[in-house]
């Protein structure tokens, strides 16, 4: 099967000017402490900052703002985790776009609020035992609505790629960057924005050690397929990449790493206790592999894409106790 055309930066580019004046231009952090811990200059692009708590925002406007009357009068549906959810639907909002999302029944009670609280029509599923997909597929069939999946989508890829391109406007070339990396669209367009503004960066998505589907996919050549992988970061329980991020990742992205639950539990007490910002597990997957990689970091410039901030609170404080 012919893949569609890959997004490429021209359409980075685009998205950044579509989604100008509704996304966030969230800020880029420094500690100290992190430098002396990793010998190196570390910059943090905090998108636990952006609207609705998480980078997705970017690429489900740019997604939504494209649609033609049609599309706009039947609807969008979409299935997600949570971060996705919330970004379609509050995107689908402010668009006067009706939003369906298909949820699993265990997302964080604070993401299925937060969606319902958009206006989005959430639809439950057990993740486990059903296809996320193809209920998607179904309600879009039958009612006329436009699917825009969490991840496998240009202009989703492009639109979460305009992250990293203002982490770059603002701090100029890195040495190494670390994303999060789930599906693959925010390490697909974050490695667009890479290879045009930072050639020589190191470009690295991680992903969780329970759920190393990229990883495997990444170094065998063809995508693998896994069942839901069991770890706290809800937003990278994902079974398998995408065609259109899977190929971006195998022409731009350097490696796949991954992180370990305990390391990601690690990274979210120290931004509590140092930083004072609240991450959620996902959103730490590179902070994690950077610090571990310290020892190959010394004395480079390092970027790091904190990819959200939504947690229910009861379960941030008890994952911080454990």
């Amino acid at each position: 099967m012919n893949l569609p055309p890959l997004p490429d930066f021209n359409d980075v580019r685009a998205a950044a000017n579509r989604i100008q004046g509704q996304a966030h231009r969230t800020p880029v952090i420094t500690s100290r402490t992190v430098n002396e811990a990793l010998g190196a200059e570390v910059f943090f692009k905090c998108e636990n900052l952006q609207r609705m708590g998480a980078f997705k925002f970017r690429g489900a406007f740019n997604a939504l703002s494209r649609f033609d009357a049609r599309q706009r009068s039947a609807g969008v549906v979409a299935f997600s985790s949570g971060n996705h959810a919330q970004a379609i639907a509050l995107s689908a909002r402010i668009l006067g776009i009706p939003a369906t999302i298909v949820m699993p029944q265990d997302a964080p009670a604070a993401k299925i609020a937060a969606t319902r609280g958009y206006g989005g029509n959430v639809v439950l599923y057990d993740r486990y035992t059903e296809d996320r997909e193809q209920i998607g597929r179904d309600l879009a069939q039958q009612h006329g609505m436009t699917l825009i999946p969490p991840y496998n989508h240009p202009d989703v890829i492009a639109g979460q790629g305009t992250a990293a391109l203002e982490l770059f406007e603002e701090v100029g070339a890195l040495d190494a960057l670390f994303v999060p990396l789930g599906g693959g669209g925010l390490i697909s367009g974050s490695a667009l924005a890479a290879r045009a503004m930072a050639p020589d960066c190191r470009v690295y998505g991680v992903e969780p050690e329970a759920g190393n589907d990229a990883q495997q996919s990444f170094r065998s050549g063809s995508i693998v397929h896994i069942d839901t992988p069991k770890t706290i970061a809800d937003g990278a329980q994902t079974q398998h990449l995408g065609d259109l991020t899977f190929a971006i990742i195998r022409r731009d992205v350097d490696d796949v790493l991954t992180a370990t639950d305990a390391e990601l539990v690690d990274c979210m007490r120290f931004a509590a206790e140092r930083l004072k910002m609240v991450f959620e597990p996902t959103g730490c997957l590179g902070f994690a592999a950077a610090r571990r990689m310290r020892n190959e970091l010394a004395g480079k410039r390092v970027g790091v894409i904190i990819s959200g901030g939504n947690v229910d609170l009861d379960r941030f404080c008890a994952l911080l106790a454990q």
